[in-house]
């Protein structure tokens, strides 16, 4: 026996108890124990039965992620060994399941023969959102025990179910309330005293609806119908289907061969990207994991407009009491009003009890005086994106708040260094750019001063996980990550209009790749006066960046997107439906005709490619330079801020996987075209083109 598996006799019961923090993980140090428990357990005839349990917080959270992609993954005895040995295993076998079991922990707790649960427990299948399947077993018992529908159902959202519902279903025998443990050897004693042996879930039959093959048909079509750009969900209803028709060893069979498919696919390895990319974020190499924190007890947010009363909310959502300034009484009515029927919109969906949002309401106090920030723990400005009035407003929160108190900026292009100056204290100060809708949106970027103390670093990066956001460090630069790259996405989007494309061309060719939102549709949603006053600042400042003027002609028609009724696109009252504008197109015309280039057919390829590659290679500069510590940083920033398709893996790794020599061949021919003094190739990209390499290890 090992450690992480202890094994216990109680009056004839069998417990084995795994303890490998902090889920459970199924490695290759737990997977062992397990199986030595079994053995152990099968061979000594004064057992009767055996308990399979973890700890009230975590059964198992299946595979051991710290083993991903290294040889023990695989090392003897594998979870399907540990499977075959419960199929054999010729006396009851219970699992006491408290906290979660999910993936392979599931598939361990479908092989026993019965399952009890802690109230609330968590039991699911979330391997599709990897990209992959069950692949011990799942796909072949779940659907033996809750029917073909609900299985399907289960394995291609991944989103798990509560054990009350698990009960209902019969995928959970019996709920315990109070010690886990004690209710688990209890429940094997009654099995034992009514005569119950073995209860496999491989000798079931699959319960399916109707006629199988018009179920599988229609289970096909409704899952492709939501699966759009991801190959797993459709591979788990063949291997349904398999359960339902073949025998359980050939369905087992199945299941692995679909498996090994999909860990080569490009969407799962790009989902696996991101999935270790999220979790290396916090990772600071000058700023150790126990560097000290600052305690958080309060908020205040200057701003009640878009922003700041999402980011308000943010924080009412984590239980942390939020002051709200405005300079008049109007304008906070009408913030507190529409922070408000933010949260009515999620009570009436059902998403919020009301009870809840009266809760979070009352940790909003909404004020005038800017005096009221004195005492916050954090405080973040979200006023108008101009350098005078944030450095005005920070000269005058240096004054009124407290010692230790962090200043930070919702800046989205912003110089935070020179915000920073406005203030004696440059070392509190840090940017922490919200994505709008800021009570929705998980990214946040982190951007680091000169002079930032490493605490305050620590420390929002502590409250960022905390507000439920991700957060991405960011050097200081003129848009910092996300939105310097965006600058370079819609610069060519701009060049393509001039060229003879139209915005929904544009718009139909880049969501028809993935993006959840093409650059015009976005920036009506954002609205265009936002990019238009970006717009005139970078001319002033960088005089070799080259713009279209096409868009400066729509603004200054006042047409600034939805909330104007009309931008690149026209919107009923109360409609966010783009609909295609001829005034637009013959205004894009006109210009055409001002500049004295003719328009041609532009092939939806070509706008993917320079609109795509223009991320990349600005990506690059900004690795290069030290703005983003890894490549990886950069595809979380656009996965999830920007709607990049998780399926493609963010903007660096899939140029990765297109193959850094084919996107710099596919640069050099677009600067013998228009505009292409404005593509100058990154010397990160061009170096690693030539060796060979990848920007993500």
């Amino acid at each position: 026996m090992t450690e992480a598996a202890a094994y216990s006799v109680h009056d004839g019961i069998a417990v084995v108890t795994m303890n490998n923090p902090p889920v459970n993980g199924l490695g290759s140090v737990l997977r062992p124990g397990i199986l030595a428990g079994i053995q152990r357990a099968e061979a000594d005839p004064t057992v009767k039965a055996l308990v399979l349990i973890g700890s009230p917080k975590a059964f198992s959270g299946g595979a051991d992620i710290r083993e991903f992609n290294t040889p023990k993954a695989s090392q003897p005895p594998t979870l399907q060994d540990i499977n075959r040995a419960q199929d054999a295993f010729p006396k009851p076998m219970i699992a006491a399941i408290g906290g979660f079991a999910l993936g392979g922990g599931l598939e361990l707790a479908l092989a026993c023969h019965y399952r009890v649960a802690l109230p609330g427990a968590q039991l699911g299948l979330p391997e599709v959102k990897l990209g992959i399947l069950p692949g011990a077993g799942g796909t072949q018992r779940l659907p033996r025990l809750l029917g073909a529908a609900k299985a399907i159902e289960m394995m291609t959202t991944g989103n798990p179910i509560r054990a009350e519902e698990a009960r209902a279903l019969g995928l959970v025998d019996e709920i315990v309330e109070g010690d886990l443990l004690e209710g688990a050897i209890a429940f094997a004693k009654r099995l034992l005293a009514e005569g119950k042996g073995p209860r496999r879930i491989r000798d079931m039959t699959v319960r399916v609806e109707g006629d199988p093959k018009q179920f599988f048909e229609r289970a096909r079509a409704e899952v492709a119908k939501r699966s759009r750009g991801y190959p797993a969900p459709l591979e788990i209803v063949g291997c349904v289907e398999a359960a339902a028709s073949r025998p359980f060893d050939e369905g087992l069979a199945y299941e692995r061969e679909r498996f090994q498919y999909l860990v080569e696919t490009v969407e799962s390895k790009a989902l696996r990207h991101m999935f270790f990319a999220e979790r290396q974020t916090t990772k600071i190499p000058d700023v150790p994991e126990d560097t000290p924190t600052r305690e958080i007890r309060t908020a205040a947010v200057v701003g009640a407009g878009t922003m700041g009363g999402g980011i308000a909310m943010c924080f009412a959502n984590a239980g942390i009491p939020v002051t709200v300034v405005e300079a008049n009484e109007a304008a906070l009515e009408r913030g507190m009003a529409t922070i408000r029927a933010n949260y009515a919109a999620t009570v009436a969906k059902g998403r919020l009890a009301q009870e809840e949002m009266d809760r979070r309401m009352a940790l909003i106090r909404p004020t005038l005086a800017l005096a009221d920030v004195a005492q916050a723990d954090i405080v973040i400005e979200a006023v108008f994106e101009r350098m005078d009035v944030k450095q005005d407003l920070f000269r005058r929160l240096d004054a009124i708040a407290k010692p230790g108190a962090i200043l930070a900026t919702n800046t989205s292009t912003l110089d935070v260094n020179a915000i920073a100056q406005a203030t004696r204290r440059p070392e509190d100060v840090l940017g922490t750019h919200f994505f709008s809708p800021a009570n929705v949106m998980r990214l946040l970027e982190v951007v680091r001063g000169a002079r930032t103390a490493k605490d305050v670093l620590a420390t929002t990066m502590k409250l960022a996980k905390r507000l439920g956001k991700v957060p991405v460090v960011s050097g200081v630069c003129d848009g910092f990550i996300g939105n310097r790259m965006l600058e370079k996405y819609v610069q060519q989007s701009l060049f393509l209009l001039e060229e003879g494309a139209t915005p929904q061309q544009i718009d139909r060719a880049l969501e028809g790749w993935g993006m959840a939102m093409g650059p015009f549709r976005m920036y009506d949603m954002a609205g265009n006066d936002i990019g238009w006053e970006i717009r005139k600042r970078r001319a002033k400042e960088r005089p070799e960046m080259v713009y279209s003027k096409v868009a400066d002609r729509i603004c200054e028609r006042g047409w600034f997107g939805q909330k104007a009724g009309r931008g690149w696109y026209r919107y009923e009252p109360g409609s966010r439906t783009p609909i295609p504008d001829p005034e637009v197109e013959a205004l894009i015309a006109e210009h055409r005709r001002e500049i004295g280039v003719a328009p041609r057919a532009i092939a939806d390829e070509e706008i993917v490619e320079r609109c795509i590659y223009a991320l990349v290679n600005e990506g690059a500069r900004i690795l290069e330079e030290g703005i983003a510590l890894r490549a990886s940083d950069i595809d979380i920033v656009y996965l999830t801020g920007y709607g990049f398709p998780p399926y493609r893996g963010g903007p660096m790794f899939y140029a990765d996987t297109v193959g850094l020599a084919k996107v710099l061949a596919a640069i050099e021919r677009f600067r013998n075209g228009y505009q292409g003094g404005q593509w100058q190739v990154a010397p990160l990209l061009a170096r690693l083109a030539a060796e060979g390499k990848r920007f993500n290890g």
